[in-house]
């Protein structure tokens, strides 16, 4: 058996190829260090803009992840490995992937918006979706509220994202909106003066903006009066509650009616 020949057709062959070997290794060994710096980059500029810890590391996973595969891919080529194949079994399987978590990846989007955009914080009340509560968490494919009842809702990012979200918090204060009524032999001027005293009394509810009080309405049996104190948005229930109370209190005690639902029984 000719040995010689063997060895020289292998000596041959690592010759051919030697410097392609070298290449791949070098792409291979300074894609990787490049990869590494890129993801590094990016995550200090993620700092930078503010971008939520959660999203950072997902993009920096996704990334390295895709910058190793192109590493990858190159230093596999520069030792002539046919790679069109292997990229198109790496498409057909992030197609299939892709359709099967469609609505998953509608989910990552949606809270990759929210997480940019930022239309809410935890601890904000927003209502959205039907539901109202506070902000407890926002993840990457869900947010959790907690409703005033203190119970937890699961809220999908994606169409959280894409639907009407209201911040009851974002502006710092809102308008508690009350309606009173009173009977039409009422005096209107005296009744605004009640009311107001105790807009003004209450110290939950703000100065500035100041509160308002107008005639809204001359309903069927009463007048109607528009109370429009403003509050934190710590206190709305506060002044909404205790504005209540303390207005029909103070309507007793100034002698003005509200009137109520009469009901008259006739016998033969």
């Amino acid at each position: 058996m000719d040995y010689q020949k063997y060895l020289d057709k292998i000596i041959d062959i690592i010759d051919k190829n030697a410097m392609n070997v070298v290449s791949a290794l070098l792409i291979l060994i300074i894609g990787l260090w490049l990869a590494k710096k890129v993801v590094k980059i990016t995550k200090k500029l993620m700092e930078k803009r503010g971008v939520d810890e959660t999203l950072q590391k997902f993009l920096e996973d996704l990334l390295s992840w895709a910058l190793k595969i192109l590493v990858f891919i190159t230093a596999i080529s520069q030792v002539g490995v046919e790679t069109t194949s292997f990229i198109a079994i790496l498409g057909a399987a992030g197609l299939a992937v892709g359709l099967a978590l469609q609505g998953s990846l509608a989910n990552f989007a949606g809270g990759a918006l929210i997480m940019i955009f930022k239309p809410f914080k935890v601890d904000d009340v927003i209502e959205a979706q039907g539901q109202i509560g506070v902000v407890k968490e926002i993840q990457i494919f869900v947010t959790k509220l907690n409703s005033p009842q203190n119970r937890l809702i699961i809220l999908p990012n994606g169409a959280l994202s894409n639907g009407n979200i209201i911040n009851y918090t974002e502006e710092g204060q809102l308008r508690v909106d009350l309606t009173f009524g009173v009977g039409y032999d009422e005096d209107i001027k005296q009744t605004k003066e009640v009311l107001m005293q105790v807009l003004l009394n209450n110290p939950n509810v703000l100065k500035d903006p100041a509160p308002t009080i107008n005639v809204s309405e001359l309903a069927d049996s009463s007048v109607n009066f528009a109370v429009r104190p403003w509050a934190t948005s710590e206190n709305y229930w506060k002044v909404y509650h205790s504005v209540l109370e303390e207005g029909k209190l103070a309507l007793d005690k100034a002698g003005i009616e509200i009137p109520y639902p009469h009901q008259v029984e006739i016998k033969k």
